[in-house]
């Protein structure tokens, strides 16, 4: 139980939630669950929705990704601008950001979160991500107090990408909903699923393919849930129909977020092949909810699923398909994983993640 918030330490934090979506996605949903644990903390919260427990200051609604990247770029000026003014009236002590943006430059002092440093595993020039991750993100770690990230895999990526020390990142597990993330005991429905978002590196291109290599696929659908992208949804349909799947693949877009549960519960399989992650959500709420996985044995991805899952080379066609097929044809298999799975997401909660967080955020008060 947390204390009350007339116990909190007197030296006032502000957390930046501008960068916050009205639908949660990944960041979304690890700032909104993390922000519940941090009450033992004296909070100023800034961003587009108030929290219940927090004293509130709106900052403009046009900052996040839902308005692409004019969002993405009023929100860098509005972060490098106006946040320490803001700050400096508050008379913050610290700076905490769920996403690695803070004023440069600035004789604020900031903590920030990073959850993965993945475009510059696969660049691509002129592309912004790349000189967001490449340029701005680095320079946002060397003048932090300190870092918090989602897993080793990421603490590694910042040591060799920013050439940061060990000894400034703390790697802290991110969880899931327990509350609707949980097992149903729903029967099972005869589709693999995917959850996330369909950018190359995600690899949906060589799941469809694997999905086509199975000896029986036309008697299963493989259903991708997750945002459309126009830049990369053609190419997938293109594949999809020189595959003749177009009756077996369905993209079911966003789903929304109280619906994904039961999804998850009747699928054979989550089917997550990503070539890197920084933590990989979708892994954990499968586990949660009593659902084999089957994914990469790359990034952290091992790191979240343990033993609990079937880890294969995401590069390897043959080795996706060959873990689907075994999942399709030994239900002992299936029931192995479901238990072990159920027992490897009770190791992670959002309680334990907020007081890790707050354990460090005191430190440098």
């Amino acid at each position: 139980m947390h204390p009350p918030l007339n116990d909190c330490i007197a030296m006032p934090i502000l957390v930046n939630f501008s960068s916050v979506l009205a639908q949660p996605t990944g960041l979304a949903t690890y700032s909104l669950n993390l922000i519940k644990e941090l009450n033992p903390l004296d909070i100023d919260l800034v961003g587009s929705s108030e929290i219940a427990g927090y004293r509130f200051h709106p900052s403009p609604s046009n900052l996040t990704a839902e308005y692409g990247l004019k969002g993405h770029l009023k929100r860098l000026l509005w972060v490098q601008l106006k946040l320490p003014k803001l700050y400096h009236r508050l008379a913050s002590d610290l700076l905490f950001s769920p996403i690695p943006e803070a004023p440069l430059g600035s004789d604020c002092r900031w903590i920030v979160t990073v959850h993965d440093l993945i475009p510059l595993h696969f660049p691509r020039r002129f592309s912004p991500a790349t000189l967001y991750n490449r340029y701005y993100i680095p320079q946002v770690l060397r003048q932090s107090v300190h870092l918090l990230c989602n897993s080793v895999a990421t603490a590694n990526d910042i040591i060799r990408f920013c050439k940061i020390s060990a000894n400034k990142i703390t790697p802290i597990p991110l969880a899931y909903d327990a509350e609707n993330f949980r097992f149903l005991n729903l029967p099972t429905r005869n589709y693999f699923l995917y959850l996330g978002r369909i950018n190359p590196y995600k690899n949906v291109q060589r799941l469809i393919a694997a999905f086509a290599a199975l000896p029986n696929h036309a008697d299963y659908e493989l259903w991708l849930a997750g945002p459309p992208d126009k830049r990369y949804l053609p190419a997938l349909e293109n594949q999809i129909k020189e595959l003749n799947l177009t009756e077996r693949v369905k993209f079911l877009k966003y789903v929304p977020y109280g619906e994904l549960p039961k999804i998850v519960n009747q699928a054979i399989a989550l089917v997550f092949p990503s070539l890197w992650e920084g933590f990989g959500l979708p892994v954990l709420e499968a586990m949660a909810c009593g659902t084999p996985v089957i994914t990469s044995n790359l990034a952290s991805l091992p790191e979240v699923a343990g033993d609990a899952a079937i880890l294969v080379d995401p590069y390897n066609v043959g080795a996706i398909a060959h873990a689907m097929n075994d999942l399709i044809t030994d239900p002992g298999l299936r029931t192995q994983l479901r238990t072990t799975g159920l027992t490897r997401a009770n190791h992670f909660s959002w309680e334990k993640t907020g007081q890790e967080t707050v354990q460090v955020l005191k430190q440098y008060l």
